[in-house]
């Protein structure tokens, strides 16, 4: 967007993408002091820590999934095994 600017006018540039001037001097200030890091979001401590806690509970979740897929597939082994053996008696 800083580039843009430079070509294209502040006016121009703040309306194609509907911020306020206030935020743009504030992105291009951070953008000057730290580069791209500077425009990375800042959490707080409770953005960080419900962050945090729902890191846990995804990992969490995706491990009990692993689970469950594995024991379905384990069930429908002992299924395909067991079928024939079923269906043989049956006859």
């Amino acid at each position: 967007m800083l580039k843009e600017v430079e070509t294209n006018g502040l006016a121009e540039t703040i309306r194609k993408h509907g911020i306020f001037p206030a935020t743009y001097y504030s992105w291009k200030k951070k953008f000057e002091a730290q580069g791209l890091a500077g425009l990375s979001p800042q959490y707080g401590k409770k953005q960080l820590k419900a962050l945090r806690e729902l890191e846990q509970e995804n990992a969490l979740l995706k491990k009990l999934l692993a689970e469950k897929e594995l024991e379905l597939a384990m069930a429908k082994e002992v299924i395909k095994k067991n079928l024939p053996a079923r269906q043989a008696g049956r006859r």
